[in-house]
């Protein structure tokens, strides 16, 4: 499916808000968003429509090769974020191809990227309540945190923080999974995979 290139991408990084929640696994696409803009050199504000927090700018070189995209974080919990992005995507009329889910991902190990367009949700709330309002023909950039140890519940794993020997290569793999978004922005899906999926 390709995507018109006028129109703009909304990069929709799922979490939940507020600072108890900040460092933990299911946090990690709001880690990724802020990461990217930072790099956009922007700050987040609440959105008067949506309950979301955006922020909007470009990314790219300068010129004509360069898209518009929008930054956001619903929040909402996680389990309600379809509404906020399904929101945000009608307001800035970004057509469904052109939202991009970033997320924690338990079936893949820690650090590793897996992107794609469509599918199942895989048990993901926020991913089922993005599917439930608005389809599953997104984008996701699906971020690996590996699955809990012994018989921790995944409820339990998830909402902990990041482990102090994943915390010293965290910085590295939310660098690496914004250079993804960027390439999936830019280059399209499948050269996106091509560097990024191993």
């Amino acid at each position: 499916m390709t995507s018109d290139a006028t129109a703009p991408w909304l990069i929709a990084g799922l979490g939940n808000p507020g600072p108890g929640y900040a460092a933990n696994r299911h946090n990690v696409g709001f880690m990724v968003v802020d990461l990217l803009a930072q790099r956009m050199g922007g700050g987040f504000k609440r959105h008067g429509k949506a309950q979301a927090q955006v922020v909007e700018g470009r990314v790219g070189p300068p010129g004509p090769g360069s898209r518009r995209v929008v930054l956001a974080k619903p929040m909402s919990y996680m389990n309600l974020s379809g509404g906020p992005v399904t929101g945000l995507r009608d307001f800035y009329k970004v057509p469904t191809a052109n939202v991009v889910a970033v997320h924690d991902e338990l079936d893949i190990d820690f650090g590793v990227l897996r992107l794609k367009l469509g599918g199942g949700d895989n048990g993901h709330n926020g991913l089922k309540s993005m599917t439930k309002a608005m389809g599953a023909d997104y984008h996701r950039v699906r971020f690996g945190i590996g699955r809990p140890p012994g018989r921790m519940p995944v409820a339990d794993f998830v909402l902990k923080d990041f482990s102090g020997a994943e915390r010293k290569e965290l910085d590295y793999f939310v660098d690496r999974a914004a250079d993804a978004v960027e390439a999936l922005v830019l280059e399209g899906l499948e050269r996106a995979q091509s560097t990024y999926n191993s």
